[in-house]
């Protein structure tokens, strides 16, 4: 397919879980359109490094540890009547895992549940938009899940 632009992506939250933890559990909620964001941020996996410096050899050598499905940053013009938005901020006062469902230009999704951390506004100055800080810490199942994608045919 080649590479896109962000431009037409789009961003929803859901406060269920899925039944089951794949493309099909996730396709089965009731997602709410998160708007105006004005960047997306990133996510995916990354790994602890864990090295070992043998005196004999010494070399250090290189291990991947535990992972972190990472943080997301959504920027955001602040919409205080936008279903999604008022969804983001009631989960930053709740300790649940959120759903979450990436889509972007290309049909590519990303699903994913995550703990809103925080929701912040920023009021600015007098030639700014004011605007909202959402941030997600993506989680990971018992089982090892994380992010399931799911890329467009």
């Amino acid at each position: 397919m080649g590479v896109n632009t962000s431009a037409g992506s789009t961003f929803k939250i859901s406060a269920a879980a899925p039944a089951t933890f794949d493309s099909t559990g996730y396709a089965a909620l009731t997602f709410t359109t998160v708007g105006e964001i004005t960047d997306h941020g990133e996510f995916g996996r990354e790994y602890a490094l864990v090295t070992h410096q043998p005196v004999g050899s010494r070399g250090t050598r290189k291990f991947k540890g535990s992972y972190n499905e990472g943080t997301v940053t959504l920027q955001l013009g602040l919409d205080t009547d936008d279903a999604g938005q008022i969804l983001c901020k009631a989960a930053s006062l709740s300790d649940n895992d959120y759903s979450f469902v990436e889509t972007l230009q290309n049909g590519d999704k990303y699903y994913f549940q995550a703990k809103v951390m925080s929701w912040k506004v920023s009021v600015g100055g007098v030639d700014s938009i004011t605007s909202a800080t959402c941030t997600l810490e993506l989680t990971t199942t018992g089982a090892g899940v994380g992010i399931v994608e799911v890329l467009a045919a």
